[in-house]
């Protein structure tokens, strides 16, 4: 629940440096005719959706496990959660490069575009705080779980810290784009830098949609430990006294802190009924000391195969 808590106030964070960002990049945007700072705007309206949705996702996952959800709710998380992809994408991305293409091929005139960079000024500190705050969790998670930082941000089944890195990262390399765009039309006085900024822009937005959605998607089919830690948990159960096997053994991620392990166990033909119950019995409490990530372990006693 602790992680739960610091993904609430990951995304809060970003969700009002958003949502502040945004409205400023729409007016810098209007006043200084720029596509790039309007496909910005776009990028940080984007944003803001999505975090509400990542709060969304965050708040029904909580939901305790009742008769018509048995497993619980943790699996809505990845749905909002790829929502929130699919509004980065159809929000930021597909503005912005019809944006870019429309001044390539149109022009556009361009005008003071000393607002825009206070604006880009502004949102450039903004975001850094909030991707500052996303990866101070990151680590944080990843050193308790010792892990390195890259591997954790790609593996972790917290998607919407996740998102909130992804976003805030392309936010930033969105801004300077911007002001490169604008810098350009300065020097050249051509407009085509800005087009060919905010196309860069709808670019970076999708690849960011595109990634967030692969992993939300790999999620909600069904994800298992990774390879050490299903070793490690086939040898935490034969382990156990009467086991002499362990014939198939299925896990899978249910959310960033639930994950389920079902496996067939084949235990000593000697074994009586009521040693085999305590020895499920013990099976269960050891995995979850050693994963306290595991909540539901069921074991199906099976003979061993000839």
């Amino acid at each position: 629940m602790a992680e739960q808590g610091e993904s609430t106030f990951t995304v809060i964070v970003a969700a009002m440096a958003n949502l502040g960002i945004a409205a400023a990049k729409a007016v810098a945007g209007v006043i200084s005719g720029s596509s790039a700072m309007l496909s910005e705007a776009a990028h940080s309206l984007a944003d803001t959706v999505t975090e509400f949705m990542l709060l969304t996702a965050l708040k029904r996952s909580e939901k305790p496990a009742d008769e018509d959800h048995p497993l619980g709710y943790a699996n809505e998380r990845y749905v909002w959660a790829m929502l929130a992809a699919v509004a980065t994408f159809v929000g930021g991305a597909v503005f912005s490069l019809y944006d870019g293409v429309h001044t390539l091929v149109a022009g556009e005139e361009v005008g003071d575009p000393l607002v825009s960079y206070v604006v880009l000024g502004i949102a450039f500190v903004l975001e850094g705080f909030s991707l500052r705050t996303a990866v101070r969790q990151v680590k944080s998670e990843a050193a308790r779980k010792k892990t390195p930082f890259s591997r954790y941000l790609r593996l972790t089944p917290d998607t919407t810290v996740k998102a909130v890195v992804m976003e805030d990262s392309a936010a930033l390399a969105g801004l300077m784009l911007a002001a490169g765009g604008l810098l350009g039309v300065e020097i050249t006085g051509s407009s085509v830098w800005d087009g060919v900024a905010s196309v860069l822009i709808g670019l970076l937005l999708a690849y960011v949609a595109w990634v967030l959605g692969r992993a939300n998607a790999e999620l909600l089919i069904g994800r298992p430990l990774p390879r050490p830690m299903r070793d490690q948990v086939r040898a935490e159960l034969l382990a156990v006294d009467h086991v002499v096997g362990v014939l198939d053994l299925t896990t899978l991620i249910q959310g960033p802190d639930e994950v389920m392990v079902a496996a067939k166990v084949d235990f000593r033909d000697v074994s009586t009924a009521a040693e085999i119950e305590r020895a499920c019995d013990a099976a269960e409490t050891r995995l979850r000391t050693r994963f306290p990530s595991i909540r539901r372990v069921y074991l199906d006693p099976t003979p061993g195969r000839a």
